[in-house]
C-alpha cells in the first residue's frame, strides 16, 4: 500500500484535496464555490477524493445531502475496501480501514457546532522561475523532465504551473533537449489522452521533494497562464511527486499498449502569430 494509511487524510490524494480546499477557503472563497471547482478539476475523482471533500465541507458546515449520500454509498457498499483488497492491503489494515470509515460516516451525519475558522495566510512565492527546466530520475534509471510554464506572483499562493514531458534518456537532458521535447499525454488508468499539467503549491517542496529535482536552466515561455484562468485545463496539488509518477506509469503502460500520440512543447510555450488567429 506504499505510504497509504487507514485514516481519511493519510494518502496523497485525500491530503492534496483537503489542503487545496482550505487553501481556497482561507483565501476567502465560499465552500460551495470551492466544491464546484474541485469537482470540475477532478472529473475522475475516486473514493479518497470524495472522502476528503466531504470532510472539508463538514468542517465548514457546508456538507450537502448529495455528497453525504455519495460517501454513505461508498462506505456501505464497501467499494473502498474492495479497492484496498485489489491493492493487496493486509487483512489487518482492511479491518482498521472499515472501522475508520464507519466512524467517519457517523461524524459526517452529526452536526458541527460551528464552521472551521479561516486562517490568515501569508503571501508565498513560487519555487521556480517561469521557463525553468527540471530534471529527475525515472524508475527505469533514465532522466525525465518537466517544464515550468508559469510562476504565480499574483494570488499569494505561489503556484508553479508545470507540465510533465516525454524526456526519457540515459544522459542528463540539456536545454536543447527541453526545447525540442514532446509533452506527456497520459492514457493509463482513468486518463483519457490528457496532458499532465498541474499547479503546484510551494509549501511542501523544500521539506519533502527538493532532492528529487534539479533545475538545469530556463527556456523562454512566451505564453501566459493564470491559476484561475481558462487558458489551459490544469489541476492543483501540493504533491510534487505527481510530476514524475505519471511519466513512470505512462511508459509502463506503453510497453504493452503502444505509444500514445503526443505533441511538441512549442504548443504550450510559443505565442500564436497574428496569422494563426481566426
Amino acid at each position: 500500500m506504499g505510504t497509504w494509511g487507514t485514516a481519511i487524510k493519510s494518502n496523497d490524494t485525500s491530503a492534496d484535496i483537503y489542503a487545496d480546499f482550505f487553501d481556497l477557503y482561507n483565501d476567502g472563497k465560499e465552500p460551495t464555490e470551492i466544491k464546484e471547482k474541485l469537482i470540475s478539476d477532478n472529473p475522475n475523482g475516486e473514493n479518497d477524493f470524495w472522502f476528503a471533500l466531504a470532510l472539508a465541507l463538514w468542517e465548514t458546515k457546508s456538507l450537502p445531502t448529495d455528497i453525504l449520500e455519495k460517501v454513505r454509498e461508498i462506505i456501505k457498499s464497501e467499494s473502498d475496501l474492495k479497492v484496498w483488497k485489489e491493492l493487496d492491503a493486509s487483512e489487518s489494515d482492511i479491518k482498521k480501514r472499515k472501522i475508520v470509515l464507519e466512524k467517519f460516516l457517523v461524524k459526517l451525519k452529526s452536526e458541527k457546532a460551528k464552521p472551521k475558522a479561516r486562517k490568515r495566510i501569508s503571501k508565498k512565492e513560487p519555487i521556480f522561475k517561469k521557463g525553468s527546466c527540471l530534471t529527475f530520475k525515472l524508475e527505469n534509471g533514465n532522466y525525465g523532465g518537466g517544464i515550468v510554464l508559469e510562476s504565480d506572483f499574483e494570488t499569494g499562493f505561489g503556484y508553479n504551473l508545470i507540465v510533465s514531458t516525454r524526456i526519457n534518456q540515459e544522459n542528463k537532458p540539456t536545454i536543447s533537449d527541453f526545447k525540442k521535447c514532446d509533452v506527456l499525454v497520459a492514457s493509463f488508468g482513468n486518463w483519457k489522452e490528457e496532458t499532465k499539467i498541474t499547479w503546484y503549491l510551494p509549501k511542501m517542496f523544500k521539506k519533502d521533494f527538493s532532492e528529487l529535482f534539479e533545475n538545469i536552466g530556463e527556456i523562454l515561455v512566451e505564453r501566459n497562464y493564470t491559476p484561475n484562468g481558462s487558458e489551459i485545463r490544469a489541476s492543483f496539488s501540493a504533491g510534487w511527486q505527481h510530476i514524475i509518477e505519471p511519466i513512470n506509469q505512462q511508459f509502463e503502460y506503453e510497453k504493452t499498449n503502444g505509444i500514445t500520440k503526443s505533441f511538441s512543447i512549442d504548443k504550450l510555450i510559443k505565442r500564436k502569430k497574428w496569422w494563426q488567429f481566426g
